[in-house]
């Protein structure tokens, strides 16, 4: 299962906030960026009205590149990996509705799934996100 479209981020101007405003957390296979939420950058729907009215939780985006692997086979089970395995972190929780986050797989991060999820909590705990 992949995050709820109440959790997903989408959107060019999004992820131009979040490359420009975010703080950079570094680990050995990805990178996370965290910054403020910014309501006015949420895709809308065809009334103009945001899309999610009520936020509840976190925002959170995953991009994994080709030259992470070549095959969008493998790059689509790392994004359902990493989407599955916050989606259980911050389902329940709203108390960083406030945030954004944004994940960046670095090139040849095809490692054990193992590492990237226990790189994955310790970014989240450097950045102040985990329980």
């Amino acid at each position: 299962m992949v995050l709820p479209a109440s959790m997903r981020l989408r959107g060019h101007r999004c992820f131009d906030h979040l490359h420009r405003r975010g703080k950079r957390y570094y680990g050995t296979w990805m990178v996370l960026r965290k910054a403020p939420s910014n309501a006015k950058l949420l895709r809308r729907d065809i009334h103009g009205l945001l899309t999610q009215t009520q936020p509840q939780s976190c925002r959170i985006a995953v991009v994994i590149s080709g030259k992470v692997h070549k095959r969008a086979v493998v790059r689509n089970r790392l994004r359902r990996l990493l989407h599955d395995h916050l989606r259980l972190r911050f389902e329940a929780r709203s108390t960083h509705s406030d945030v954004w986050l944004l994940f960046s797989l670095r090139p040849g991060a095809d490692a054990d799934e193992a590492n990237l999820l226990e790189e994955c909590d310790r970014l989240l705990e450097e950045a102040g996100l985990q329980p």
